[in-house]
């Protein structure tokens, strides 16, 4: 019988709760986000972008921890939907500036209430132990 390490349980993973619960939470949002013909992904760059109106890919990239290479065909997705627009900087050719379109300001409204019903849509957790999540999760993510 092959000798078993404790060590590579899957109970004993930090990593496999976190990426169960990553899904879980990616997947309760898609019946709010398939309706309006966006990802998770998408959504999340839209956020970024209600909040700054344009931002370089780099930018883009750090708020979100994804690489331009996962950013890329997701942004050109959003750009032939009409809700970004991609074009080099004036400043410097190499860097390419997003910014949120008429028609992705307006997809602003359609979403205002996800978050709410998403806070509304059951958990285990307290209100006090989802800050203290929040907190722990952002401070593992800045280590």
């Amino acid at each position: 019988m092959a000798q078993k390490y404790e060590q590579l349980m899957l109970k004993n993973q930090l990593c496999f709760p976190l990426y169960a619960c990553s899904r879980k939470i990616v997947g309760n949002y898609t019946p709010y986000l398939k309706p309006l013909g966006l990802t998770y992904t998408q959504y999340i760059v839209l956020m970024v972008l209600w909040e700054k109106e344009s931002v370089n890919v780099g930018q883009l990239g750090e708020a979100l921890h994804l690489d331009a290479g996962t950013l890329t065909p997701l942004l050109k997705r959003l750009e032939k939907a009409g809700y970004v627009t991609r074009e080099r900087s004036k400043d410097d050719e190499r860097v390419t500036v997003i910014s949120i379109t008429p028609e992705g300001d307006e997809l602003k409204e359609k979403c205002k209430d996800i978050p709410m019903k998403m806070a509304s849509a059951g958990s285990a957790l307290s209100e006090k132990d989802a800050a203290e999540l929040y907190r722990l999760l952002y401070l593992f993510l800045e280590g």
